[in-house]
């Protein structure tokens, strides 16, 4: 019996995110030099995520020349 397409579990997501997780947050903060040593995990400032928008494929212009 097969699985659905539907059904399958895939190993990455296909969109992006917009929410991130606390160990995520800090690795941006460290990055981002915001982030000292010692502090709570809690009430950790706002991280900016950016969003990276897929365009289409552009078309490969053919030559005139080859009519």
């Amino acid at each position: 019996m097969s699985l659905d397409k539907s059904l399958k579990s895939k190993s990455t997501l296909v969109r992006a995110r917009n929410v991130l997780k606390r160990a995520e947050r800090i690795e941006k903060l460290k990055f981002e030099d915001r982030w000292v040593e010692g502090q709570g995990a809690l009430g950790l400032p706002k991280v900016r995520v950016e969003k990276i928008s897929i365009g289409k494929k552009k078309k490969k212009k053919k030559d005139e020349d080859e009519d």
